[in-house]
Order: structure tokens, then sequence, then C-alpha cells
């Protein structure tokens, strides 16, 4: 049987221990990551919308990076929103940065009523590097 290996980045956030989960959990070649928000080191929520998902998709950047993958390496991505139809601009327009070339990982986009303070999510599937 997989060992799952808990993985968590360098600059691991007050979220993770307030709440009791793993940023990440290594199973085998697949890193499954929890759903990042836009949270500031305290475990509190940014304010700002684009600076949300700016620091939701950093954090994500900093989790893949501790269990030695990229956005390169991301074959499944989940997102929340709270106000799909309003946020859908600002956040394509991360997105792009992050992905700015094919191929794409599959996307899918929920709409949600909460999210604990917070406005946008993303969790994603990754297979880790063999030389990882």
């Amino acid at each position: 049987m997989t060992q799952r290996q808990a993985i968590f980045p360098s600059d691991r956030h007050a979220l993770y221990d307030a709440h009791r989960y793993s940023a990440a959990i290594r199973s085998g070649d697949l890193l499954f990551v929890s759903g990042q928000v836009g949270s500031r080191e305290d475990g509190s929520p940014e304010p700002d919308f684009k600076t949300q998902v700016e620091r939701a998709f950093a954090n994500l950047s900093a989790v893949l990076e501790a269990a030695g993958c990229s956005f390169d390496d991301i074959i499944d991505v989940t997102s929340f929103h709270t106000d799909p139809e309003n946020q859908f601009e600002t956040i394509m327009a991360v997105k792009n940065e992050a992905f700015p070339a094919a191929p794409y990982p599959n996307w899918t986009a929920v709409g949600v009523n909460w999210l604990a303070g917070f406005d946008f999510e993303i969790k994603v599937i990754a297979r880790i590097p063999q030389d990882a």
C-alpha cells in the first residue's frame, strides 16, 4: 500500500494549523493539493479580489514547489468562486499568466456561496516528476 506523505511549503500558513489539514498529500507519483486561498501569512483573507486570486496562485505555487512540482505538472484543477459572473475576467487574467500555453490542465469551476471569508479557492492534482 502506498504511504501518504504530507507536504507543506516552507512558509507554512496559519490556516493549516488552525483548521488541521495538510497543504498537500503525496501518494505515489500523484500530489493532491488542498484548496489554496488568497490568505495573508496570518490566515486572514486578502481584501482586494485580484490580489486575493494572485495570492491563491502564489500559495499554490509554493505547495507545488515543496513537492518538486510546477504548474506544468498540474493535470486537474477545481476552482471555487463566490461570484463567478463578475469575477471571471479577473480570474482569467491571473490564470492565463499561470498557464500561458497548451496543453492546459482539466478545469472545473464551481460557484459557491461561502468560502470562509474568501472569494476564490483553487485545488489541484499534479503528477510529481520522476526526478523530484
